[in-house]
């Protein structure tokens, strides 16, 4: 089965499933809210091996699910993911198996493609609302690339996701690679033969996913045209998170050998295909994609975030964590300028869908000498004294395991706005208290940095 086929029978699935004709829920493998390359192609590659033939005992349809609550599956997830979308049209058209699943990796034509073969929480929302007669449901689910969900049920493992409030899911399994948040039951309470892999350090779930697959003997090289698609796919997540194997402190041997395990998969196939260029023009696509998007767009783009309550008067601090592939210059001036851009910042942190009390910008980046580099933004936009002192304690803390230095550009970005402007601009004037730094430790990304400042909420 090609890999647009099999997408196309998981709508089906899913929408039998909400008209009450299925004995048992479908398994929807959900991967985590920022919606990243890595977190989509885990969705979809674990589904397409995994349908139908896990659990071991029960084997159930798989459906991949999109955790973008206000994105429907069109045009509109081209303009926000293009980089996934290159990707997807990269590993699907060449060659395309069949006449009706070519399209242009373009707005139109790329809009069709989507809407009739991926599904985000949007998308099933809207479904629920048309099929459902109780509008309440209950439901399976495999995470992937995230290990809990936000809003938590007393029953380990159950629980419920933004856009989705009245789909009680019960997690099956789970394949990750960020710190464990105590949300799933213990492996013996899963279906057999399920998979809990929770595993930080890799760069990327698709390595994971990859190795899950092939060890247990759903992937294997084969001479099927399809194969190399899947393989395709899962290699885009892989070599994005990872820099191309270049991101030092992020990749593992299980990259390695999972990269190693693909490149084979589609060689055995495709005698003429490029990794290099592959590559490359996924990485363009998410370089650029910025620039069709909107300043609270960019912020929302790559977001998660965490509650955490104080050890002594037990406050709840909310923290937001944004992260950007275009420096701080460029996000500055995408804002209109500094002020506009400390207010962008406390309205989206503000905004009822987020209600922070914290909010991190970590940007990532190639430095006009060609080296990979970071930036970290933060800012207090709730509960006053509480979220500063939190601050505080984290740059007390942390600030020398990452390398904080007082900030000074360091991209090749060609904007003309004033450095000495940018820096005091993060001196508290325009009502909100805020620091700027160069993060010369380029290995810590959000995964690490994230725990070191819930630690310090913590241990208020």
């Amino acid at each position: 089965m090609t890999l647009l086929q099999f997408l196309r029978n998981a709508r089906q699935v899913h929408l039998e499933f909400l008209a009450g004709t299925l004995a048992e829920s479908p398994i929807y493998v959900l991967g985590n809210p920022s919606a990243d390359l890595d977190s989509i192609i885990s969705s979809i590659v674990y589904s397409y091996y995994a349908n139908n033939r896990r659990p071991n005992t029960t084997p159930r349809p798989h459906i991949p699910l999109i955790n973008l609550p206000n994105v429907p599956s069109d045009s509109e997830l081209y303009r926000l993911r293009p980089e996934f979308v290159t990707a997807f049209w990269l590993s699907t058209n060449f060659p395309a198996l069949s006449p009706e699943d070519r399209f242009e990796n373009a707005s139109e034509s790329a809009g069709k493609i989507l809407r009739k073969h991926l599904m985000t929480v949007a998308d099933f929302a809207a479904d629920l609302k048309e099929r459902s007669k109780s509008g309440k449901i209950v439901a399976n689910a495999m995470l992937v690339d995230w290990n809990a969900m936000p809003i938590r049920d007393e029953q380990k493992g159950t629980g419920s996701v933004s856009g989705l409030e009245n789909v009680s899911f019960r997690a099956v399994g789970c394949i990750d690679h960020h710190v464990n948040e105590d949300f799933m039951p213990p492996c013996e309470e899963l279906p057999q033969g399920q998979p809990l892999i929770i595993q930080p350090g890799p760069g990327s779930c698709a390595s994971l996913i990859t190795d899950e697959l092939n060890s247990g003997g759903f992937w294997d090289v084969s001479s099927a045209p399809e194969k190399s698609q899947i393989a395709k796919l899962a290699l885009a997540a892989i070599l994005i998170d990872t820099s191309n194997l270049t991101a030092k402190g992020k990749v593992t041997d299980v990259d390695v050998q999972s990269v190693g395990f693909l490149q084979r998969c589609i060689s055995s196939l495709d005698h003429t295909w490029s990794m290099v260029g592959f590559y490359e023009q996924i990485l363009t696509a998410k370089q650029n994609s910025l620039d069709l998007l909107t300043f609270e767009e960019v912020l929302d783009r790559d977001y998660k975030d965490w509650t955490e309550s104080t050890d002594s008067s037990k406050t709840s601090l909310k923290l937001g964590f944004c992260s950007s592939v275009k420096p701080m210059r460029w996000l500055i001036q995408k804002a209109g300028g500094c002020q506009r851009f400390l207010e962008g910042i406390r309205s989206f942190a503000t905004s009822d869908d987020k209600q922070l009390d914290i909010v991190v910008v970590m940007t990532s980046f190639t430095s006009a000498d060609e080296q990979f580099a970071r930036e970290l933004f933060v800012g207090a936009t709730g509960n006053g004294d509480v979220s500063v002192d939190a601050l505080n304690a984290f740059i007390e803390q942390s600030s020398t395991q990452l390398g904080l230095e007082d900030w000074s550009y360091v991209d090749s970005e060609k904007i003309e706005l004033d450095e000495g402007e940018i820096r005091s601009s993060m001196d508290g004037k325009f009502g909100i208290w805020t620091r700027l730094w160069i993060q010369t430790n380029s290995t810590a990304s959000r995964k690490q940095v994230a725990p070191m400042l819930r630690s310090a909420v913590a241990k208020l």
